[in-house]
């Protein structure tokens, strides 16, 4: 901070989100100083390419190609970074913190996978690292977990945690869309990359989930120990038949308290229609939290987008400012050693939903039941659809009552070697809340 008490900022990286968050410190100067309670002022914004055209705000003398002018520039008391990516920008915020400056991050792969250095880098040299705008865009998360939720014991978090799978998946349910259509239709949109990879792949989700995780249940997780799964073998015909079965499919992404154990886990999932993440459509993000003392309570909003994140981003940034202001030092992070051990996907007990393509003939479903009966795997329903005639053929629906992730997988593996079962053509949780 200046003589004059200003408060410097300086912004790694100028993408749409970078391009918000500067137009709203330079445009709304005055209004964002008079919530932080000390002027603030952008001294500087790294770029890749000065040459590049861009409609911004920001004045070209403010603009660099070199992170020193950022990060070793006395005036810079917090560095914004959204660059993305896990290299450089780690680099850059071990840098700025072990130079005493302050930092705010969106980057969830910086967090999910450094997090716990860099939060411990910041306590040792006194300032603030605050990243709200890593998880769920404009919905406030990590603040409620690190205040206003502190009093209680964490059970569960369920969340639709990334927007481009749920729009894909909202479009397959609602329109009946296959999934490549579904995903082109995000991609023309803006809300799918061109290599949807993390996307479609739970990835995404999962880095987040890590970083909520690791706050609600104050244990270390990585994200290896996320177990993960993507939407890409979903069809418009498990849509349909889910709702036929009162259910809703999502990607969810599910950390869940067991005894002394702790289930992380990224996957679609059966979702019961009168759950209110059912009802999260679109590029909505939701996050329910439940607590001993609070019960349950439910963040929903725009998880993702320009000025979502912005709003998240600007709001860490007051919160620094005014801590600067008033001279109190950056709150301490408390343990991160709940005691909790990570359990294994195989450990875990649901519902399932089977979808089987079997040959069409007596005794079938008597070979599917014994199978699944050896290994402790109780039948609720069976629905047979779609036969073919020509082929000789059916397709069957099989609904679980809770089993075992293992015995599941082992039941799938032996039907897979059925003469009579043609093809095992999707598997998907049922999700439960008690």
């Amino acid at each position: 901070m200046d003589k004059d008490g200003k408060i410097g900022i300086g912004l790694l990286g100028l993408g749409v989100v970078g391009a918000e968050v500067a137009r709203m410190l330079i445009q709304k100067s005055e209004r964002l100083s008079q919530k932080a309670g000390r002027p603030l002022f952008l001294c500087s914004v790294l770029v890749k390419d000065m040459a590049k055209p861009r409609d911004s705000v920001v004045p070209p003398r403010l603009l660099t190609t070199n992170p020193a002018d950022i990060l070793n520039n006395p005036q810079v008391d917090v560095v914004v970074e959204l660059l993305g990516g896990v290299k450089p920008a780690t680099d850059y915020l071990r840098t700025a913190i072990a130079q005493g400056k302050h930092a705010v991050t969106a980057n969830k792969e910086v967090m999910a996978n450094h997090g716990p250095e860099l939060i411990r880098l910041a306590e040792e040299h006194g300032v603030n690292l605050l990243y709200e705008a890593s998880v769920g865009g404009g919905i406030p998360i990590i603040g409620p977990l690190q205040k206003d939720l502190l009093a209680n014991e964490i059970t569960s978090v369920h969340a639709i945690i990334n927007g481009t799978t749920n729009y894909i998946l909202t479009k397959m349910s609602q329109e009946g869309m296959d999934f490549q259509v579904a995903l082109r239709r995000a991609q023309e949109l803006g809300y799918a990359e061109a290599d949807p990879a993390k996307d479609i792949e739970g990835v995404d989700a999962a880095f987040k989930l890590a970083i909520v995780a690791a706050l609600a249940f104050h244990t270390k997780v990585a994200v290896s120990d996320v177990y993960t799964e993507g939407i890409s073998k979903l069809t418009a015909r498990d849509f349909l038949y889910a709702q036929e079965l009162g259910y809703t499919i999502k990607l969810l992404a599910i950390a869940r308290r067991i005894g002394d154990g702790l289930s992380l886990r990224v996957h679609p999932a059966m979702v019961p229609n009168e759950h209110l993440l059912s009802k999260v459509d679109g590029v909505l993000n939701a996050v329910e939290i439940e607590g001993d003392l609070v019960g349950r309570v439910v963040f929903h909003g725009q998880g993702a987008g320009p000025r979502p994140t912005a709003s998240a981003v600007i709001g860490d940034i007051l919160e620094v400012a005014r801590s600067i202001a008033s001279r109190r030092g950056p709150a301490r992070s408390g343990t991160v050693d709940g005691g909790l051990r990570i359990l294994p996907m195989e450990e875990m007990i649901t519902q399932y939903y089977a979808r089987l393509t079997v040959s069409d003939r007596a005794g079938v479903l008597a070979q599917i039941a014994k199978v699944l009966g050896d290994l402790d795997i109780s039948i609720a329903s069976v629905i047979q659809k779609n036969a073919d005639a020509a082929r000789q053929t059916a397709e069957i629906v099989v609904m679980t009552h809770p089993a075992k992730e293992a015995h599941i997988r082992q039941a799938v593996h032996q039907m897979e070697t059925f003469g009579v079962v043609r093809d095992v053509s999707n598997v998907i949780r049922v999700e439960q809340w008690t």
